[in-house]
């Protein structure tokens, strides 16, 4: 998963928060620099990269991208489970993603100098252009899987990447779905992360209200 589902399971924690979204850059035992609640958040985001890594769901999503993106076809995947998810925001959550979004902003400056060098060095670019809201478009999440095509390793393929999107935009929304449902438990049970989703509190009560969210 990219970096707004890891912000989002991470809950109402700020120190959880920055944890998780610094996961991918704190290495072997270099979690223990931190302070305990972003260590734990560190170790949140290596088992939500198992997690997601071992779903069969995303084993299934996966093998429509491996002929083009062969061993990176999981990275692919993750950046489009953000998609999902921004997309279908109103589903996980009971504020906007922009309101969602600036708390997180707030949050990771008010907390700048804990974050690593790399994670400074493009966390402005990500406020500015607003990258966590983009993802809720096709073009806004092809958009940062072409920067990272252009920073990393990971083959510069972003227009036959769009392409099987949309090829296969239900099956994937589909199986999405499914891998966020099981998910959620992993994070509730294991973290006990408490949040309540939109759907949760109609089913329960017959009418929305305002429920625990991130």
């Amino acid at each position: 998963m990219n970096y707004l589902a890891h912000i989002y399971l991470s809950g109402k924690s700020e120190k959880l928060i920055i944890g998780n979204f610094i996961g991918d850059y704190v290495k072997g035992k270099r979690y223990l620099d931190y302070p305990e609640e972003i260590s734990k958040g560190i170790l949140l985001h290596r088992q939500i990269d198992t997690f997601t890594d071992k779903h069969w769901c995303t084993k299934e999503a996966k093998a429509l991208f491996r002929d083009e993106f062969g061993l990176y076809s999981g990275i692919v995947v993750d950046f489009f489970y953000d998609h999902f998810l921004a997309k279908n925001w109103s589903d996980y959550s009971s504020v906007t993603l922009r309101t969602f979004a600036k708390r997180i902003h707030a949050i990771l400056l008010s907390n700048f100098t804990i974050l690593p060098l790399r994670v400074q060095g493009f966390l402005p670019f990500l406020i500015q252009n607003k990258r966590l809201e983009s993802y809720a478009t096709t073009d806004g999440i092809v958009q940062s899987l072409k920067i990272m095509g252009n920073y990393s390793t990971l083959p510069s393929k972003s227009a036959e990447a769009k392409i099987i999107l949309e090829n296969n935009y239900q099956l994937l929304n589909n199986y999405f779905e499914e891998f966020m449902k099981d998910m959620i438990e992993f994070v509730r049970s294991e973290y006990e992360i408490n949040f309540i989703l939109p759907v949760e509190n109609n089913n329960n009560s017959g009418h929305r209200s305002t429920p625990k969210v991130p």
